[in-house]
């Protein structure tokens, strides 16, 4: 066991890293002065070791799983929570602001997570997501994500328990159906599919079966997902947004939300578990895409507050579960063609 702490201890540190890289700025930022600083701090050795960190912790999680029940238990929820992290670190590869220069943010990517995580080409992401997503957020027939929650049953007139049950869609036998053919057709590039297999190995050498299964399976195919569909629940006000003209930010203002606004124990472990590097600022990251992570709080600072800051996230009146629940009550159609300016 004390391997597997020093391992997961060794991982934390190598992260910091980065963050010491990036840690010294105002408290308040234009996203131009925001985009200078970060440009000029830009490195390849600093990300490199944040991924290595997270892989480092996660070999470490394996480990523990070979030790004792308890173990599997808690390697499979950090384990997912890992895979979570590094899902957001590569989505700011896809955005050409995690290292120096286009070709490294991809190489980074591709080689620490999407190989062997069986995401799919991260051009196909960066297309799908910057190109397609990005300038056309909640705008329905147009918006990819919004094409995955509307599979998920969130269409104008579900009922409540549909929309309640599609909060948890990756952890049914539908979501994780849709999970496996998903990895699947990744695994047809032969680079993922022995990056998958050494990803495999490594966890059976250290861990035996439990470690494959609690630190591997489990959660690539099960925890990981739910977490990320956590995160694209709570992006935008998908079904109800406020069509606005104007600038990005105003735009991004009226489809947007901020979660725990006020909170900052649920912000810490948001921060820390499913809206980790930054996903907690999805609003600011959406008004100004290239800036890292890193900056984005300080960047927020300067922003008008978005229409919808919901306090919590699943639970109470006041959750943003609970308004897309009213949302999508309506029969119609509430995604309406936006007004001229407002894409």
């Amino acid at each position: 066991m004390s391997s597997a702490l020093c391992l997961v201890v060794a991982g934390l540190l190598l992260r910091q890293l980065d963050r010491l890289r990036h840690l010294r700025s105002p408290a308040k930022l234009t996203a131009a002065e925001a985009m200078a600083l970060q440009r000029s701090r830009a490195s390849v050795w600093a990300p490199t070791l944040l991924l290595v960190g997270e892989w480092t912790q996660i070999a470490g999680w394996w480990l523990l799983a070979g030790v004792h029940p308890a173990g599997a238990v808690v390697a499979a929820v950090a384990v997912a929570v890992h895979f979570r992290h590094l899902q957001e670190i590569s989505h700011f590869a896809v955005h050409g602001v995690l290292a120096r220069g286009r070709r490294a943010n991809t190489v980074l990517a591709e080689l620490f997570v999407h190989l062997p995580l069986a995401l799919g080409p991260v051009g196909e992401r960066r297309n799908r997501h910057v190109r397609d997503h990005h300038p056309n957020a909640t705008l329905s027939g147009v918006d990819p994500n919004l094409v995955e929650l509307r599979d998920a049953g969130l269409v104008p007139g579900a009922a409540q328990g549909t929309v309640t049950r599609a909060a948890c869609h990756p952890l049914t036998v539908r979501g994780l159906r849709g999970t496996v053919t998903g990895t699947g057709r990744a695994l047809a590039r032969p680079a993922g599919a022995v990056a998958v297999v050494v990803v495999a190995a490594a966890a059976y050498l250290l861990g035996g079966w439990t470690g494959l299964v609690a630190g591997v399976l489990v959660p690539r195919l099960w925890l990981y997902p739910q977490l990320a569909w956590l995160s694209l629940l709570g992006e935008h006000t998908w079904f109800d947004p406020q069509r606005r003209t104007g600038s990005r930010a105003e735009v991004e203002a009226g489809r947007c939300l901020r979660l725990y606004p006020e909170g900052v124990v649920m912000s810490a472990v948001a921060a820390v578990t499913w809206l980790p590097y930054g996903d907690l600022h999805h609003y600011a990251h959406s008004a100004h895409p290239a800036v890292r992570w890193n900056y984005l709080p300080a960047v927020e600072r300067g922003l008008a507050p978005p229409h919808c800051t919901p306090a919590a996230l699943l639970i109470g009146p006041g959750s943003l579960l609970a308004r897309h629940r009213r949302a999508l009550a309506r029969p119609e159609d509430v995604l309406a063609v936006p007004a001229p300016g407002a894409r």
